[in-house]
């Protein structure tokens, strides 16, 4: 196999067309086992497969920076810089990352799993080099797969454009990102423009023209007038070039000659340019290909042969589809707003449902809440979901533009805790620190499917002067009876003991019953509660809590700052000095999280059963209980 051969870039420079076609075809067979083998991103990957190829011959990694926008379309990059044989423990723990890794490699610069960041990466980066900093000779960001509708990309562009930095922007559009208009016609005006001899000629040509004595300024705006009816009359304005980026392409993705002749041209020039370069996702692999949601975006585990099973939401992400739905059944004000995530948090049947009341803003969060606070001023019910982590782009507009109109938002945070395979950047853990400190903010944190919807309910018809969030995490849901249920703002205890109580928090509370059955089993009988809202805590709870000699609190969230410290805090407050229980609290620190199954962190963690256990078990013997 070819593909044995390849163990850094330069490799891949004495192989022929030919040769790199059917390398082309063992990276995309591979990858397919790879992601088969362990899960992971496999539509976007198969659609870069010629891009990356043509990239690293082109360019000089790591003298010049490849930079990934996002970090998910990265493994044929991973392939080719030496890492193929990390593939057989794909987004395990200890083993090859999910995304870009400046541990990884020399050839990784950022990780970079939030879109629409690499542009401004790519400035930042060319400012120290053109400063004399660094040696990079050329910045190269690909950007795609959706990154280009963050708003921060166009941001980005603009202050690249303004400076006229020499930065190579690669836009890789797969059918999921910015797409100017194109025809046979600009294709062809496209090849003259990118010629840089066609370019240096037409400098010399306007030099000229601008050292005529007298009329060389008039001849000069003459020339521009004349270039900018051309283009109006032959194509469209481009939108790059108003930023100041020259724009080239559209060049097919998969047509490797095409791809180097552009990638050789571009480099050039000493100006900023975006090369448009067209891909399919999924390309190669007949069942991401046949996938009209998402061409296999992302993928379990599953048979190469018949490919992956139609995704589906489970546990508390369907407990949402279908709580969403129910209510809005009821309410015809309420509307559901995401950001690029309809299938991953269960929005798709609603969207079927009620396509008039889903929007789907793009990788916009920042824009998705501030939208949501229009549309609830003007009288609508907003739903926002999104991923936890995705959350905290838009923490300004959740508090200046949200909570402090008093609006009616309810937010719902799927992937909240730890979420495992894909590592820190994708933890949901900040969100139960950060949401309870907002103004005026009721946070849910359910612990089985049936609270969640529930709760869903709640959220609509009580907090109507002021946002609620729902927080839940990635996966099963437990499911409970309907009298093991609680409603309103009122929290449960599940389990009653004596003088020790354990609080689990949303789907701790589960580890939290199996850490009492361990302690009753060495003769401690202890409470356990469900809080169910940790902003406002229950008074009753509170004051239940107060007459205990110890109470464990165990959330998956940031320790500092999170519930258990607001509890111990709160509970001080009731207690005469010195009387009050000892509280002890367990969350995750203050460190970024790798990535692993998600049990097995949270085992390590301490913040499963036999941790709480362990934890609980300590305390009881040191207070002499």
């Amino acid at each position: 196999m070819l593909l044995d051969s390849i163990n850094e870039p330069c490799d891949l420079r004495a192989l022929s067309y030919s040769q790199l076609a059917d390398l082309s075809g063992e990276i995309r067979e591979f990858i397919v086992q790879a992601v088969a083998a362990s899960a992971g991103h496999l539509g976007s990957n198969l659609g870069t497969v010629e891009l990356t190829l043509a990239l690293h011959r082109v360019f000089e990694s790591p003298t010049d920076a490849i930079l990934w926008d996002t970090g998910h379309q990265a493994y044929v990059h991973k392939i080719v810089t030496g890492r193929k044989a990390g593939f057989e423990r794909l987004r395990m723990a200890d083993g090859l990352s999910g995304y870009p890794s400046r541990e990884e490699s020399r050839h990784d610069f950022v990780e970079n799993s939030h879109a629409s960041t690499i542009l401004s990466y790519a400035h930042g980066l060319a400012v120290a080099r053109d400063a004399g900093v660094n040696a990079h000779r050329h910045l190269v960001a690909v950007i795609g797969d959706g990154s280009m509708t963050g708003g921060m990309a166009y941001e980005a562009l603009n202050n690249i454009g303004h400076s006229s930095r020499r930065v190579i922007i690669v836009l890789n559009d797969n059918g999921r990102s910015y797409a100017p208009t194109v025809s046979r016609l600009s294709e062809s005006l496209s090849k003259i423009r990118l010629n840089p001899v066609y370019m240096r000629r037409q400098r010399r040509f306007e030099q000229l023209l601008h050292d005529v004595p007298v009329v060389g300024r008039q001849a000069e705006k003459g020339l521009d007038a004349v270039k900018a009816a051309v283009r109006e009359y032959l194509q469209p304005p481009e939108f790059f070039e108003t930023l100041g980026i020259r724009y080239v392409g559209p060049v097919d993705g998969h047509d490797l000659p095409a791809l180097e002749e552009a990638f050789n041209n571009a480099k050039q020039f000493d100006t900023p340019i975006l090369v448009h370069v067209l891909t399919q996702k999924g390309r190669g692999y007949p069942p991401a290909e046949d996938d009209d949601e998402k061409h296999l975006h992302d993928a379990p585990v599953f048979d190469p042969v018949k490919g992956p099973p139609k995704a589906l939401p489970t546990g508390y992400t369907q407990a949402f589809a279908e709580a969403i739905i129910d209510q809005a059944e009821l309410n015809p004000k309420l509307v559901a707003i995401t950001a690029a995530m309809p299938g991953p948090t269960g929005l798709l049947p609603f969207q079927s449902r009620f396509p008039d009341r889903f929007f789907d803003v793009g990788i916009a969060e920042q824009h998705a809440v501030a939208a949501a606070a229009g549309m609830a001023l003007g009288g609508l019910r907003p739903v926002v979901a999104l991923y936890s982590t995705f959350m905290n782009r838009a923490w300004d507009q959740i508090v200046y533009d949200v909570a402090l109109h008093r609006l009616p938002v309810v937010f719902c945070f799927d992937r909240a805790g730890i979420t495992g395979d894909d590592g820190p950047s994708h933890h949901g853990v900040y969100d139960l620190a950060l949401m309870t400190k907002v103004p005026g903010m009721t946070v849910f944190a359910p612990s089985s499917a049936q609270e969640l919807k529930v709760m869903m309910g709640d959220a609509l018809r009580l907090c109507t002067d002021g946002p609620a969030a729902i927080r839940y995490p990635r996966g099963a849901a437990r499911v409970v009876d309907a009298d093991q249920v609680g409603s309103g703002f009122g929290a449960n205890r599940v389990r009653l003991g004596s003088h020790i109580s354990i609080v689990g928090v949303g789907r701790l509370l589960e580890a939290a019953l199996g850490a009492a059955d361990r302690l009753a089993e060495h003769g401690y009988d202890v409470s356990v509660w469900d809080p169910r809202l940790v902003k406002p805590i229950d008074p009753v709870m509170v004051a239940a809590l107060a007459h205990d000699e110890l109470v464990i609190v165990a959330e998956d969230g940031v320790l500092v700052g999170g519930v258990g410290h607001q509890l111990a805090a709160i509970i001080a407050e009731l207690s005469v000095s010195g009387s009050g229980p000892r509280v002890v609290s367990l969350g995750i620190p203050s460190k970024f999280i790798p990535h692993g199954k998600p049990e097995a962190i949270l085992a390590q963690l301490g913040l499963d059963a036999e941790g709480i256990f362990t934890t609980t078990l300590e305390q009881i013997k040191l207070l002499g209980l």
